[in-house]
């Protein structure tokens, strides 16, 4: 775990975290959905592997992994449809939660602490998911991407989620897996940590995203939230 002091000495009070490479590995049904696309057409599937750090990037990166399709390509919009109506077929077949994650969850919550989940998963597919994970009523919050107007790297999700929690920015930590999660959280004024086991795209490292920790195990957030990011 690496840690840089936090902005402000008042201590956590609640947390938010992403929901895809952060909390739960949905990789593997994302990338059925997509294999089912290719076999189709008559191509072979991709590895679950060499898909994985295209999944916080949802359809768009996903397509563009598996057909080299952008959005403004014509037939982009049928096939990101077709690729999204599969998905929610089959969005809890092999997707879990990490390891360490149920256990963290159990800590938080008999510490006291509120917890929320901030996803661009849009809602179609976050609730269902989250009833199969079992955490659809333990959250005290979630924010999906077509909750506001915007979606991350814009703060308005995370405003709201503060919102609903009743939280105020300085005490909350958000937790992520993608650099558009540290742009969000410190946006709102949160502070961020970064998952290095979560999915982390194909961009720039994430040592240069500027997070206020990197932890490489959702164990090691347990002394971020009850000892401080300085510990």
């Amino acid at each position: 775990m690496s840690a840089v002091p936090r902005r402000s000495g008042i201590g956590v009070r609640s947390i938010l975290f992403d929901l895809d490479g952060t909390l739960a590995d949905t990789a593997p049904d994302l990338a059925f959905a997509l294999n089912q696309l290719r076999l189709v057409r008559g191509m072979p599937e991709l590895s679950v592997i060499d898909l994985r750090i295209h999944a916080s990037s949802g359809a768009r990166g996903l397509l563009h992994k598996g057909f080299g399709i952008h959005p403004a390509d014509a037939g982009y919009i049928e096939m990101r449809d077709e690729f999204l109506d599969i998905y929610e077929r089959n969005l809890a077949r092999n997707s879990a939660l990490f390891p360490g994650v149920p256990s963290l969850l159990d800590e938080i919550e008999g510490r006291g602490l509120a917890w929320g989940i901030v996803t661009n998963k849009a809602e179609r597919f976050t609730f269902p998911l989250l009833r199969a994970l079992e955490l659809m009523e333990r959250a005290r919050c979630v924010i999906c991407g077509d909750t506001t107007p915007y979606a991350k790297p814009h703060p308005a999700p995370m405003i709201e989620a503060l919102s609903r929690l009743g939280a105020v920015a300085n005490e909350c930590i958000y937790v992520g897996d993608d650099e558009r999660d540290v742009q969000a959280g410190h946006a709102a004024g949160m502070n961020v940590v970064v998952v290095r086991y979560g999915y982390l795209g194909n961009g720039r490292p994430p040592e240069e995203w500027g997070a206020d920790v990197y932890i490489d195990s959702p164990g090691e957030l347990v002394p971020v939230l009850f000892q401080g990011l300085e510990s």
